[in-house]
């Protein structure tokens, strides 16, 4: 833990599977921050899209549905936060299929990001937070002090996706999931609203021919070097 340092937030964005939650979790640990990952928040709304069978393509419905949802995430103690979607824990529903192929449709409704990105600020005012997504530097937190965006080819991330995939014991075929995965990068670079891209000042960061530990390493270096 490093209690001296001045900066207060870091912003770590990339596409989906390049490790930013693992990356965030572990530097999160580090620095005696807390970490925040967004893909929960829309995996969580998500969720309550599915539940509420409301089409993921009517944007109208979406938008008011975000509205009046209540979004409470609850601090652990490992400096990580419990989704809790209108009081109900959720945490354990976020990682089906369903969800993992309807969340970049829900996310690219301008109305249920701009939810999310106000409740996102929210939580960013408690300071000393390190939070990850896909346009946090750009959008959520552009006056977050350290801005990192990570990269990896779309080949390694579809690995790491169905070497994890395989460890909760998921039934996965590794095609599949590389199809999965360059459609979420269609989706998240050429959305509308807040289209993934780095920060203009972010620090970008090829993950492909690094250990997580190495990641986490380079980041902590610029993080005390603020």
């Amino acid at each position: 833990m490093v209690s001296d340092l001045k900066l207060q937030l870091i912003a770590i964005d990339g596409p989906v599977a390049v490790g930013k939650s693992s990356v965030g979790q572990l530097l999160a640990r580090r620095l005696g921050f807390s970490f925040f990952d967004t893909g929960l928040m829309y995996r969580a709304f998500t969720w309550k899209v599915l539940k509420s069978s409301i089409s993921p393509g009517d944007e109208k419905a979406l938008s008011q549905l975000a509205s009046v949802t209540r979004f409470d995430f609850t601090p652990r103690q490992e400096g990580h936060f419990l989704p809790f979607i209108d009081g109900e824990d959720v945490s354990s529903h976020l990682a089906c299929p369903e969800i993992e192929e309807k969340v970049s449709i829900v996310s690219k409704v301008a109305g249920v990001r701009q939810v999310m990105v106000s409740e996102q600020r929210s939580l960013a005012r408690q300071g000393k937070i390190i939070m990850a997504g896909r346009d946090i530097g750009t959008v959520v937190l552009p006056q977050a002090e350290l801005k990192v965006f990570l990269i990896a080819s779309v080949k390694e991330r579809a690995n790491r996706r169905y070497k994890e995939l395989l460890k909760r014991g998921e039934k996965v075929d590794y095609n599949v999931t590389l199809a999965g995965l360059k459609r979420r990068d269609d989706n998240d670079r050429h959305r509308s609203v807040s289209p993934l891209k780095p920060a203009t000042d972010a620090i970008i960061i090829d993950t492909d021919k690094l250990s997580l530990q190495q990641v986490v390493d380079k980041i902590y270096a610029l993080a005390v070097n603020q």
